[in-house]
């Protein structure tokens, strides 16, 4: 009887202890590290029912302010339709990109959206995800050479055309420096394309000289620096004006620039409508930026992330070649924003305060 007595009170512990154990393992897989490296992961919120539609988010990069942005804000407006969002960062390791994507696939996500590091290798994720019946959305970049199912974002082209004209109407003659973004992200060339586009003519009539070209490696603004200088280097630091592919390497261009005491002579674009870039652009130490309203970019990528996720059909005409298909896709337009309409702009969407942008101004 005693015996009896023993064994049913084990397996009633048991039981109480293994649910306790199950969470404590959940809770646990909130902090992972990928066999590449470190894994910058949000995990998805707690306490949704089995029909919640679930979406993976693997990004390229959570370095810059702008992405931090697009996190936050796809996350939120996902949420807001019901779905739930887990989010996971490669920081600009293909490799690991790769995994990370493999792994939110096997935790039994409904759709997977991509911002791809290198728009070549990412191919393989979209395969990938296919053979598990997923549907990938290509949210910002464009991932190349594979059967993307969605392509969400900004109308590329038209920035580099944005940062142009802006730049040639203040220097129409001189000599230009081009200081691109990755050669591995597809924007970067559609940036490209969009600036020549506007700076070809001017070239042809030989007002414009273009004494340095060259792509910046991952975007870092340390590449950015070391381009500038040897461009700077190369011309006794003699140009005018600097088409640099983002905010992040044109704030590269202009501490060289200060370094060597040209600050407000050479004129400089830029683009994301980052903070320090709205500082600078008061301050008078940057000419301009092209600003792209994340949260109008996020919240469409998520209403059409969750219609792809639940089967429905997303009504589009506009298509965008990726080298393989004919991808379905959305381009938002672009704002080119410089001191006259930067209240009218980005602070009037909130998008930074005014007490924020103007903390450099003294009067």
């Amino acid at each position: 009887m005693k015996r009896c007595f023993f064994q049913a009170s084990f397996v009633l512990i048991i039981l109480v202890l293994v649910p306790i154990i199950s969470a404590c393992e959940e809770q646990e897989s909130a902090s992972i590290k990928g066999p590449l490296g470190n894994v910058t992961y949000t995990p998805a919120e707690t306490g949704t029912t089995d029909d919640t539609i679930k979406i993976g988010f693997a990004m390229g990069t959570l370095l810059e302010e702008r992405w931090l942005k697009d996190r936050d804000l796809f996350k939120k407006a996902a949420e807001q339709l019901g779905a739930e969002v887990e989010v996971m960062s490669a920081d600009g390791d293909d490799a690991l990109q790769i995994w990370q994507a493999e792994t939110l696939i096997s935790n039994g996500i409904d759709l997977l959206v991509v911002t791809p590091h290198n728009a070549e290798s990412t191919a393989a994720i979209v395969e990938k995800a296919h053979s598990a019946g997923i549907k990938v959305l290509s949210y910002d970049r464009l991932i190349n050479n594979a059967e993307v199912d969605m392509y969400v974002s900004y109308d590329n082209e038209k920035v580099g055309e944005l940062q142009a004209m802006a730049i040639t109407s203040l220097v129409p003659k001189g000599k230009y420096v081009y200081i691109g973004g990755a050669e591995t992200d597809n924007n970067a060339h559609l940036v490209k394309k969009g600036v020549f586009k506007v700076l070809q003519p001017l070239i042809d009539k030989e007002d414009i000289t273009v004494v340095f070209d060259q792509w910046t490696k991952d975007w870092l603004p340390s590449n950015a620096k070391a381009n500038i200088e040897i461009a700077l280097d190369a011309n006794d630091n003699q140009i005018d004006a600097v088409i640099a592919a983002n905010d992040a390497t044109a704030g590269a261009v202009i501490e060289v620039l200060e370094e060597r005491g040209l600050t407000g002579k050479v004129a400089v674009t830029g683009q994301d409508a980052d903070l320090a870039a709205a500082q600078r652009i008061v301050a008078g130490l940057q000419t301009m930026t092209v600003y792209k309203p994340i949260n109008e970019l996020a919240e469409k990528a998520a209403e059409l992330a969750v219609k792809l996720a639940k089967g429905e059909d997303v009504d589009n005409n506009l298509k965008v070649n990726n080298g393989k298909v004919e991808v379905p896709s959305v381009l938002l337009t672009p704002v080119a924003v410089d001191k006259t309409n930067i209240d009218e702009t980005i602070i009037a969407d909130g998008f930074h305060t005014k007490e924020e942008v103007y903390q450099w101004d003294t009067n």
